[in-house]
């Protein structure tokens, strides 16, 4: 039997079964977090009117436009399980309601993305910094 000795620069070693992969190489310390200047007081910033504003802002988008998508979702389940008939319906050459109703969900979903982003670069975004500015955080 061999002794085989490797040059620990150059030598790699996989995890073995339930062993995690090394994050830092041999020697290396693990980044220690900077300390923070000044505490944050959160509960004072929920408490705040601004972020009640803020919070009050996006609760009247989401919840609304939550319900009416999961809405339109399950009146497209509830038609697929329930209304063979009409799903099958052709529109367009082999193309039928149920595929047309289908895209319509994966638009349905970009246009509510698109209308978050927009809605929160508008209403949200600048009540955020007006938050942070009272908060003292950058």
């Amino acid at each position: 039997m061999q002794n085989v000795v490797q040059n620990p620069a150059t030598r790699t070693s996989a995890p073995g079964p339930g062993q995690a992969p090394a994050l830092f190489g041999a020697g290396e310390e693990a980044p220690q977090p900077r300390p923070r200047a000044t505490t944050v007081d959160y509960e004072a910033i929920q408490r705040s009117p601004e972020f009640t504003t803020l919070r009050g802002r996006f609760r009247r988008f989401a919840f609304p436009m939550t319900l009416l998508f999961i809405a339109w979702y399950l009146g497209y389940v509830l038609l697929a399980a329930y209304a063979h008939g009409f799903m099958s319906t052709k529109v367009y050459g082999e193309i039928n309601v149920a595929i047309v109703l289908g895209i319509l969900q994966f638009v349905s979903t970009a246009l509510i993305t698109i209308a978050y982003l927009r809605f929160a670069k508008r209403r949200l975004d600048p009540q955020v910094e007006v938050v942070r500015q009272q908060a003292g955080v950058q």
